[in-house]
């Protein structure tokens, strides 16, 4: 590991930082980028998003995903947290701050509204970070690309019943658009060129594949930080002019991603799953799926609501937070096997 990634929380915080600056000197051309999008879409998030996971992608080798399903410890695990416990201790979570604790400092309607969208968060499992935390955390690629695969096939078939009976409402509409874009440009597209290009130097031996992946690294970390920058850009004004409902709201997303990930972590350590499964299995179930949870939250609440403010307390909360965690797995890998 070398100086870079080493210092990688560090680069991360400076690129908070600037994207705060940033977006409130120039905001013009934060509301520019802003409006590049499709369904909810961020077109140039999406482009430094492909930046980040498209070194992995080359990683992945078709012949071993077979393998995969010979430790189906690993799958049960992600589908355990994503669709068993996530959504629930989400919803439980945000009911005690918003009802209980925070209750005299916010009136029932927006409390209502932030549960909401942290519901929302909490039945929208990752799909495209959860690459860059397995490379960070040296995941198997194979492994990881399956259980996304699998979450997002099931993400079609539960997430509106589940977001609907948390909701208690019945009629959460999808935004179909968003969540097939999203699935295309961040695991489809990325996946075939990563497989083309695969093909291609492996048919020239396997010292070019290693080199061309060696010098690819730097680019998933320059990735990351420029999304940072341009999310907290995004969100620079929001950031100052309302940072005590930012901060209520980010005590509550703070619990529930390190309570996830300690139950995961737990799981896999109990499971015996070998650290390259355990590790990206547990931030498969920790991380969010961003860019479904502000579409759905504007689509049913409104784009000024506090729903739809909650799951973007929900984005700038996850890249740190989820840096914390690797920095963590990392120094922990000791206690798996293999």
């Amino acid at each position: 590991m070398g100086n870079f990634e080493r210092f990688l929380s560090l680069w991360v915080g400076l690129a908070i930082i600037a994207g705060v600056v940033l977006g409130n000197l120039v905001p013009g051309l934060f509301i520019a980028i802003a409006g590049l999008e499709i369904a909810h879409v961020n077109l140039v998030v999406a482009l430094l998003i492909w930046v980040m996971i498209y070194p992995m992608m080359v990683q992945i080798d078709f012949a071993a995903i077979a393998d995969v399903g010979r430790a189906p410890r690993g799958l049960f695990l992600t589908l355990v947290i994503n669709w068993l416990i996530k959504p629930f201790t989400m919803a439980a979570l945000g009911w005690l701050f918003f009802r209980v604790i925070f209750a005299p400092w916010v009136d029932p309607q927006t409390a209502g509204e932030y549960i909401a969208g942290m519901i929302l968060l909490g039945v929208a499992p990752c799909t495209a970070m959860v690459f860059v935390w397995s490379q960070l955390t040296r995941g198997d690629p194979n492994y990881t690309l399956v259980q996304v695969s699998l979450n997002d096939v099931i993400m079609i078939f539960a997430f509106a019943p589940i977001a609907g009976f948390l909701l208690g409402i019945s009629d959460v509409t999808v935004p179909w658009e968003t969540l097939l874009i999203s699935v295309a440009l961040y695991v489809v597209l990325p996946l075939a060129a990563g497989a083309l290009t695969r093909h291609r130097l492996n048919r020239r031996g396997p010292a070019p594949l290693s080199g061309f992946v060696a010098r690819l690294k730097p680019w998933s970390a320059i990735g990351l930080l420029a999304t940072v920058v341009l999310l907290f850009g995004f969100q620079a004004e929001t950031i100052l002019a309302r940072p005590v409902a930012i901060a209520m709201i980010a005590v509550p997303l703070l619990i529930q991603t390190y309570g996830i990930f300690a139950i995961a972590y737990g799981l896999a350590h109990a499971l015996r799953l070998p650290y390259a499964i355990a590790a990206p299995a547990c931030m498969i179930g920790t991380s969010n799926f961003f860019e479904l949870a502000v579409a759905v939250a504007i689509s049913l609440f409104g784009l000024t609501s506090g729903a739809a403010l909650a799951t973007v307390v929900g984005v700038l909360v996850e890249v740190p937070v989820m840096l914390s965690l690797v920095w963590f797995a990392n120094r922990t890998r000791h206690w798996f096997p293999g």
